[in-house]
């Protein structure tokens, strides 16, 4: 039997732009980048463990992150407002010839 993931909303602010790379890198392999420093990921506990594992070998006392677990009903709540067509542009009143 699979171990049960979940989902999870990692957000940081890191001091350090060299930490910055490493840590999204990092989080890059376990899911999708939100924002340039927010992710969502999906997670069995043991993953959460590593990921937590490796993020204390690269973080530094002065960085912080917050590790927020979210439930199915949740995620299905979440709005994406980056997606096409759901900002509407407005139409400028002049044109450029």
């Amino acid at each position: 039997m699979a171990e049960q993931r979940h989902e999870y909303l990692i957000c940081y602010d890191i001091r350090c732009p060299k930490r910055w790379r490493r840590t999204f890198k990092l989080l890059k392999g376990y899911g999708a980048s939100v924002q340039l420093s927010i992710f969502r990921v999906r997670l069995s506990q043991r993953d959460r463990e590593k990921l937590r594992w490796e993020l204390a070998k690269i973080l530094k006392p002065e960085d912080d992150i917050l590790l927020v677990g979210l439930c199915g009903r949740c995620c299905d709540r979440v709005p994406l407002y980056n997606r096409e067509g759901v900002w509407a542009e407005s139409q400028g009143s002049f044109r450029v010839i």
